[in-house]
């Protein structure tokens, strides 16, 4: 089978052709991250017109040389996002699907997230434990099955990827700040300071203390004239306690439910420290997982690979199970 996936959910305007879920045949993206930089974040009105600009060019370019009948299902994420850039893409998606007589499934934005393991793999499959940290979202899930997701837990107030854009942002770094953060670790010691770690529920997250207590710090330092010398060491303790707090709730659900193969997702997977300590702090029990980086962010084969392996129409549940307790 053939899935068309568009992902229009955030910033990216992001179109590709996957067969049986993890073969990726075609991909195309145009990435709004230059637009979006000189604000310090994503202005949601633009990202819905930019999409409007680029989404029937991404579409037909990628389908150049391909015969529409060979396509089986077009897939489009449904949610979460933002509303109006996730209009564009739906309107676009139920157009091809009617003009062409082409099955239409809507797809949710987090399973896709999960399905970017599948591509261009066949080594990972249910069950296991999946860590999904990105921009907007901070969740912990027992993947039981491909349709059959339990949440175990998630962020009480902000996501990893928004701690690491707003402190980027303290450090006058650009947007997006996961990246920037990681390449001005590189330069500092994350022993200098230490800031807090968060201390919430078993599988919960937090990071809006951490957010203050970097922002008091910067603060600080500017007093004393000493903060452009420490922005590297700022970057790298801060880094340091999100990877921390990320890497002790997985490894506790991957002990707590016996399973050793553990799996990261989203645009905060990409971060090299988080896939190190997850490995250092694992005493050799579990295998991790996870994307190659390109299918980290927002892409429109991760919304291929979701529409093939768990479709759910217009709902946006995550399985048939409950919230864990």
């Amino acid at each position: 089978m053939i899935v068309l996936g568009i992902e229009t959910s955030c910033d990216e305007t992001s179109v590709a052709l996957v067969e049986n879920g993890t073969n990726v045949l075609k991909e195309l993206t145009f990435s709004q991250i230059k637009t979006h930089q000189q604000f310090g974040g994503v202005v949601p009105e633009i990202a819905a017109r930019e999409h409007l600009t680029y989404i029937d060019e991404a579409i037909w370019r990628l389908l150049e040389n391909w015969d529409i009948k060979d396509i089986d299902r077009v897939a489009v994420v449904n949610g979460p996002g933002l509303v109006s850039s996730l209009l564009v893409g739906v309107v676009a998606a139920k157009t091809f699907s009617w003009c062409n007589d082409i099955e239409l499934v809507n797809v949710n934005h987090l399973k896709a997230h999960i399905c970017a393991n599948f591509l261009n793999s066949q080594d990972i499959q249910p069950p296991f434990i999946c860590l999904l940290a990105s921009g907007g979202h901070t969740q912990l899930f027992y993947v039981e099955g491909y349709t059959k997701i339990q949440i175990l837990g998630e962020t009480l107030d902000d996501s990893a990827g928004e701690a690491f854009d707003k402190t980027a942002r303290l450090l006058g770094l650009n947007y997006p700040g996961g990246p920037e953060i990681e390449k001005l670790s590189l330069k500092g010691n994350k022993d200098i300071f230490k800031l807090p770690k968060p201390k919430v529920g078993k599988y919960e997250f937090s990071f809006s203390g951490l957010k203050t207590a970097a922002l008091r710090l910067t603060q600080s330092l500017k007093e004393k004239n000493s903060f452009e010398e420490n922005k590297a060491n700022i970057a790298a303790n801060f880094q340091e306690v999100v990877c921390q707090s990320l890497t002790d709730k997985l490894l506790t659900a991957s002990k707590e439910f016996s399973e050793s193969k553990v799996v990261l997702a989203g645009g905060v997977a990409a971060n090299k420290r988080l896939r190190q300590m997850i490995q250092e702090n694992s005493e050799n029990r579990v295998k991790l997982f996870a994307p190659e980086i390109k299918y980290c962010t927002d892409n429109g084969a991760m919304v291929a690979s979701a529409g093939y392996f768990c479709p759910e129409g217009f709902g946006n549940d995550f399985s048939v199970y409950s919230r864990a307790k």
